[in-house]
């Protein structure tokens, strides 16, 4: 069954997202309940079995919550997919991470089609985290690290996780991707109009069937990145929570400050994103995650 996304609905989340002040980060609560409840009310229109904000509190006695949303399949192995609300500082942060949680709802909604169809074979969460910028990044007070904690405990098994991450900003120009070492330079194009599924070096196998899987899916090129565990770039997103675990976990990124000027910067709006791009994204990933749902269907 071929699902399209919508680039207008993609745009609408991203503009409510950026258009909330102060900026959503972990010291702005009201913006982040806003953002929140935004994305509990998109999710909230499609049939989920299961909605839910999980609350948390975090060593300073402050409480934030992520958003949970479970599509119920016939079997209890879960695929999850999520992206983080926050914003580090005081910035807009259109592809940092609007673009993500733009692209996960947009998911949502095509699976919520799909399975309308019939029943689902696996079962998919859906989540939208806080508290992944800093100073919580890396911490285990970050929103992914607490829902990754609440798999393991209640045993659930899980297929894999995919982190949407900065999936907006592209570039046609040569020369505009940029690399931290010249094995990688040697690796990928020198234009920035591609994305990567990349996680730690364990992850390698599954970077590479969720790339090819992927890219039947969408015109965008699509590369696999097994990153060493002591890279710093094989941690820069949701995904590392559950690495951690030993869960298959990958996150789906535009190369984020390798490629994009204005990272964590003011400037990071709106009107630098490239929605046709993101939404040939979006149809990558949910074909991707159909591919797999339909050889058990």
């Amino acid at each position: 069954m071929a699902l399209t996304s919508n680039k207008q609905r993609l745009y609408q989340d991203v503009a409510f997202l950026t258009s909330l002040k102060p900026a959503r980060n972990y010291q702005n609560k009201q913006s982040l309940e806003a953002a929140s409840a935004y994305v509990y009310e998109e999710l909230d229109k499609l049939s989920f079995d299961k909605l839910e904000y999980q609350e948390f509190t975090v060593s300073t006695g402050n409480k934030y919550r992520n958003v949970s949303a479970i599509f119920e399949g016939a079997s209890e192995e879960r695929i999850i997919i999520g992206a983080h609300y926050d914003v580090c500082g005081d910035q807009p942060g259109a592809d940092d991470n609007a673009s993500a949680v733009a692209g996960m709802l947009e998911t949502a909604r095509l699976l919520h089609v799909y399975q309308q169809e019939g029943q689902l074979h696996y079962t998919y969460e859906f989540v939208a985290y806080c508290l992944e910028e800093p100073p919580f990044f890396g911490s285990d007070e970050m929103g992914s690290a607490v829902h990754a904690r609440k798999m393991l405990q209640e045993k659930v098994p899980v297929k894999f996780m995919i982190a949407y991450e900065m999936i907006g900003y592209f570039s046609d120009a040569p020369g505009s991707q940029n690399f931290p070492d010249p094995a990688l330079k040697s690796m990928f194009p020198d234009t920035g109009n591609f994305v990567v599924i990349a996680g730690h070096s364990t992850q390698e196998e599954v970077a590479k069937t969720l790339a090819q899987r992927m890219q039947q899916h969408c015109t965008t090129l699509v590369f696999p990145v097994a990153f060493p565990v002591t890279n710093g770039l094989a941690n820069l997103s949701d995904h590392s929570s559950y690495s951690r675990h030993g869960y298959n976990a990958v996150m789906v990124n535009d190369t984020s400050f390798l490629r994009n000027p204005h990272y964590h910067m003011p400037s990071d709006t709106i009107d630098t994103l490239d929605f046709e791009r993101m939404a040939d994204v979006v149809n990558g990933v949910t074909g991707m995650l159909l591919s797999f749902d339909e050889e058990n269907r």
